[in-house]
């Protein structure tokens, strides 16, 4: 009987590459906070350090750390999965409508990505039926309306539909 880990067809990727990229890309993230730093200055000025001084430093430790990391996990000889690719599709069956939401905020406002968000999770994942969806994802934005415009004064993003409504 074949051990799952052993076996060289796994159902999804290895978390050694998975590690192995999270630690490539905040590595990235790290050049490109040093990168900055540098264009702002890193010395000493008469007042004390320049802007870029402590961004810099933490840039360098982050990219050490993550150098260590991709380094650790690349000499890593087991081959235990990380997910299978079910459940990382599971996964981004949440994050792509949030990433689509989040784009369409500063388009539609806040109201009416919202209102379509939770239409989408509702019928699309919770499979609900249009009325108790419908009635939510109104009522739902409804209340967040009168909480934050009207009690807490606070002006939320807003978009074309509002403008047109006079909110």
């Amino acid at each position: 009987m074949s051990n799952p880990t052993d076996d060289p067809e796994l159902p999804g990727p290895q978390q050694r590459h998975v590690e192995m990229g999270v630690a490539a890309f905040l590595a990235l993230l790290g050049i490109v906070t040093m990168i900055g730093s540098l264009q702002v200055g890193i010395g000493w000025g008469a007042e004390g350090p320049k802007s870029g001084f402590f961004p810099f430093w933490v840039g360098l430790l982050i990219v050490v750390a993550n150098g260590y990391n991709f380094f650790r996990a690349y000499v890593d000889p087991s081959r235990k999965q990380f997910a299978e690719w079910r459940q990382i599709g599971l996964v981004l069956k949440v994050v792509w409508p949030m990433a689509i939401y989040v784009a369409a905020v500063p388009w539609l406002g806040l109201y009416v990505s919202s209102v379509l968000l939770t239409i989408g999770f509702m019928r699309w994942i919770g499979r609900y039926g249009w009325p108790l969806t419908l009635g939510i994802s109104l009522g739902l934005q409804i209340v967040t309306y009168i909480t934050f415009e009207k009690w807490f004064l606070v002006a939320l993003p807003k978009g074309p539909l509002e403008d047109l409504l006079g909110l």
